[in-house]
């Protein structure tokens, strides 16, 4: 399992930050006994495929000079103990492996320790959604024409060797992307300006991409096999869905709006004006940064490790009527419930507000037992 740290290396994460993250793209070559190939190799990524059962026709995509294979033609349908489904299956995927398509695994994030501890490394240091996805591909075929990405892109090529060139251009913070393909192709082919570099990629080496940067890539020879992360953050469009729930709090926000004809408007005017003047104190509180930190929080996994047939002990805790400490930050949503509660076992509640930090958590909970607003049972 690589680290944060070793993935970037030589590269600091504070030389990262500063300057290539989210500015500019940057290229990591293995370098001199790197383990960064160790996330995967042939033989690990074959048994993965092996596990038939895992896959569907939305988690294991073909795509043949940058046209999409439709399901129907390597996948078949099986009878499980859900019942009937689609699924890909392996005599029909190797043939088209063969004519030269390309398979990608998407959703892997969570298939090995080694792509779930950098997967959460990532996510929590850029308070983003990581997912992760393998590219086997072969000699000479394009598996995508030129676009762009609408998250951080971190490429780790494991096996074999492949070809990227980055062009001059870049999009203005994307969140979306053309929906007809045919256009966006075009469109991509028009915009992206000249090109500006071209990486060959060999085991080990690690390339990152801004959002925006417009890139293609193809495997000149042989076989080539790369896991690239994406980093999804959060952005202000957040803010809105945030701010209304806020903001129906205050009756202000429910109260009926004047009609624009009232005194040539004036009335209607004060009233957004006092609307917007009440968002803005909201939006620069500091109950709404905890707000927003809360969903940062939630994108970033929690994966438990299992222990059976060993069992963890349970810490049961009842209200006592009392009051407790005053709790500030995402803990004190986690309290105000527990209070509110009969009784509650703290692990379970961990569990439930996983959105919290588990050690704030642990921290608020014990200082409102020793203040004696909490008893055990």
């Amino acid at each position: 399992m690589i680290s944060l740290n070793e993935l970037l290396h030589p590269i600091t994460p504070a030389e990262f930050h500063a300057d290539y993250d989210d500015r500019k793209p940057l290229h990591v070559p293995a370098g001199a006994g790197a383990p960064k190939r160790s996330l995967l190799d042939w033989d690990r990524f074959n048994q993965l495929l092996d596990q038939a059962s895992i896959w569907t026709p939305q988690t294991l995509k073909l795509v043949y000079n940058g046209e999409p294979i439709p399901p129907g033609e390597y996948c078949v349908e099986v009878t499980t103990q859900s019942g009937r489904m689609m699924r890909p299956s392996p005599a029909r995927v190797q043939p088209l492996l063969a004519m030269g398509a390309s398979v990608i695994c998407g959703e892997v994030q969570d298939l090995t320790p080694g792509l779930r501890t950098l997967s959460e490394a990532l996510s929590r240091t850029f308070a983003g959604l990581t997912g992760a996805n393998l590219y086997c591909s072969f000699g000479g075929v394009h598996a995508f024409e030129t676009h762009y990405d609408l998250h951080h892109v971190f490429a780790v090529q494991v096996e074999g060797e492949k070809t990227w060139r980055l062009y001059r251009n870049r999009a203005d913070s994307p969140v979306d992307l053309p929906t007809d393909r045919v256009e966006a192709q075009r469109w991509f082919a028009q915009t992206r300006g000249p090109l500006m570099q071209e990486v060959q990629m060999r085991p080990g080496d690690v390339l990152y991409l801004p959002r925006g940067w417009y890139h293609d890539a193809m495997t000149t020879e042989g076989a080539s096999l790369h896991v690239t992360f994406s980093v999804t953050p959060l952005y202000g469009r957040i803010l809105f869905r945030l701010l209304e729930s806020a903001a129906m709090q205050n009756p202000q926000f429910r109260a009926w709006l004047r009609p624009a004809t009232e005194d040539a408007g004036r009335s209607l005017q004060a009233q957004l004006t006092a609307m917007g003047n009440t968002l803005a104190a909201l939006a620069g509180s500091v109950a709404f940064r905890d707000e927003v930190a809360m969903s940062q929080e939630r994108l970033i996994p929690r994966s438990g490790v299992y222990t059976l047939p060993d069992r963890m002990a349970l810490t049961r805790l009842a209200p006592t009527g009392l009051l407790g400490p005053r709790v500030t930050g995402p803990a004190a949503v986690a309290v105000d419930w527990a209070m509110q509660q009969p009784s509650v076992v703290l692990e379970d509640m961990i569990g439930q507000f996983d959105f919290i930090p588990e050690d704030a958590l642990r921290q608020a909970m014990a200082e409102a037992e020793r203040a004696g607003a909490l008893k055990r049972i």
